[in-house]
């Protein structure tokens, strides 16, 4: 049960997230079929499980918000004509780190940049390190989030 608190369980988790938000935004599938597809192949501790629901139905739920600040901090790339991978990690972490409540802000920071390794190009973790900083600078200063 424990698995939820360790960062292997929370990156499972969020990996689990991330492909199921890449599917529904790249082949428009319906979420809690691809997250049950998901499971099937790969079964996650129920606390794992719950993680990865919480972050994929938070993200769904608030993706408007979400993309409005990937939008406010990063204005050079327009949300339809980034990469797919890049933009689902960031919705997770900017769901995490305003929204979820639960995530201390480096940790998601940091698991964004590695997801960004794993799943996206060369660029992509200085990318998502990038606008990540510069939505946590403006919450600690008050701007815009």
């Amino acid at each position: 049960m424990a698995e939820t608190r360790t960062s292997s369980g929370r990156r499972k988790a969020r990996v689990v997230a991330l492909q199921v938000l890449y599917e529904v935004d790249g082949a428009r599938h319906d979420p809690f079929s691809a997250f049950e597809k998901m499971l099937s192949l790969s079964p996650l501790a129920p606390p794992t499980e719950a993680f990865a629901r919480h972050l994929i139905e938070g993200v769904l739920e608030n993706r408007e918000k979400i993309d409005k600040t990937i939008s406010t901090f990063a204005p050079t790339w327009p949300i339809g004509q980034m990469a797919v991978v890049d933009r689902n990690i960031l919705r997770v972490a900017i769901f995490e780190l305003t929204i979820g409540g639960e995530t201390p802000p480096k940790v998601a920071i940091n698991e964004a940049v590695e997801l960004g390794k794993v799943f996206g190009s060369d660029s992509s973790p200085r990318f998502v390190n990038g606008v990540l900083g510069s939505v946590m600078e403006a919450a600690n200063t008050g701007g815009e989030s």
